[in-house]
């Protein structure tokens, strides 16, 4: 296959963003945002033209409350697709996530595959991005910072991916000390740590070991959208693994969803949350600030529009600030401080979840 060559890291990568951009890789079931209901306000008492998207966040301010996901690296299509993702941002103002930057510790010429976006975009917060697996040991603040400092990142992000290095078959499901680890990199870096799931979500026990170890902010990357158990599936098959192929398979579907992910974290912990797994739209957005969040974040859909050329990207970009404009607008929310407050029913599976989890939908709907 055209480009498949290099390290094995440099390869895993590749075949990474090959199938996201080829595959079926999404999860059977939803993100239950959907099981989520802003209440409309007939008589909103205000202009669409007085919403207000602006945000802050992690000390840093941006135009609007939407995050493009950590997604690529450590190839020559990576470094192309990260120079385009990093304009968009730029141009609207918003923060943007790196790929795991592992394959630019173990080849340092690969660094420039994640440079391109510092370059493209010097003023945006830009997240950095690395494993628990990399982290361990005494080494691991060292290799925190060396991630830092190669993208004059803003903030990093650890990825928390237990099920994809326990499906991959090259996969390091070395997991042990990992709190002991993201505890010694809090204290070592200079710029926040953002604890990072990959789409399993993390529950509010999790997160509350989280917060207390010095993590400034979890990224819940619930269950509903890019199934990283699929990708490894997919992967498996080419390389004609069928044990592995047939794992994948059993775990395609594993997870919290996105939406009971918030439920979790907002309601045990006092840290801002990203909101990510499966968001279509910017009415998703909406709900899940409404039901704590602070940023939504996006990756497939942004890497499909991107990888169409930028006007798609920016198009893109565009509806998904024009819908959350919209929602905010039909609530009667003038800003995102008025949407945190803004009322929301829960009901099937969330609110399920809710109930048998312990936490109470009345103080959403009853708001006021």
């Amino acid at each position: 296959m055209a480009g498949r060559s290099g390290s094995r890291t440099e390869i895993r990568k590749f075949d990474h963003l090959d199938i996201a951009l080829r595959e079926d890789i999404g999860f059977r079931s939803s993100n239950w945002l959907d099981e989520a209901h802003l209440i409309h306000k007939a008589l909103p008492e205000m202009d669409l033209e007085d919403v207000e998207l602006g945000a802050e966040f992690l000390g840093h301010r941006v135009r609007a409350p939407i995050l493009i996901e950590s997604m690529t690296g450590g190839t020559r299509r990576a470094a192309k697709l990260n120079g385009v993702l990093a304009k968009a941002a730029e141009k609207f103002g918003i923060p943007l996530g790196l790929g795991s930057q592992r394959a630019a510790i173990e080849s340092p010429r690969l660094a420039r595959t994640f440079r391109v976006a510092r370059e493209a975009a010097p003023s945006i917060p830009i997240f950095a991005n690395i494993g628990i697996p990399q982290i361990r040991g005494e080494k691991g603040p060292e290799v925190a910072k060396s991630v830092v400092e190669m993208v004059g990142a803003d903030a990093l992000c650890i990825h928390l991916n237990a099920l994809q290095e326990a499906i991959q078959p090259e996969g390091e499901p070395t997991f042990s000390k990992g709190l002991e680890a993201i505890a010694a990199v809090a204290k070592s870096v200079k710029v926040p740590v953002i604890a990072k799931e990959t789409g399993c979500g993390i529950s509010g026990e999790v997160a509350k070991s989280l917060e207390g170890v010095g993590v400034a902010c979890i990224d819940v990357g619930g269950a509903g959208g890019t199934s990283w158990s699929a990708v490894e599936c997919h992967r498996a098959r080419r390389m004609g693994m069928r044990e592995r192929e047939e794992i994948g398979l059993t775990f395609w579907d594993w997870g919290m969803a996105t939406g009971a992910s918030i439920l979790e974290v907002s309601n045990s912990t006092r840290l801002p949350l990203i909101s990510s797994g499966g968001l279509r739209n910017g009415l998703d957005v909406a709900k899940s600030i409404a039901l704590g969040a602070s940023l939504g974040g996006f990756a497939r859909k942004i890497l499909l529009a991107a990888s169409l050329g930028p006007r798609r990207l920016e198009d893109a970009i565009g509806i998904l600030l024009e819908e959350l404009r919209i929602a905010m607008f039909l609530t009667g929310c003038r800003d995102l401080e008025e949407l945190k407050r803004a009322p929301v029913a829960i009901s099937g599976k969330l609110l399920e979840w809710a109930t048998l989890r312990g936490i109470d939908p009345k103080k959403y709907s009853l708001r006021r």
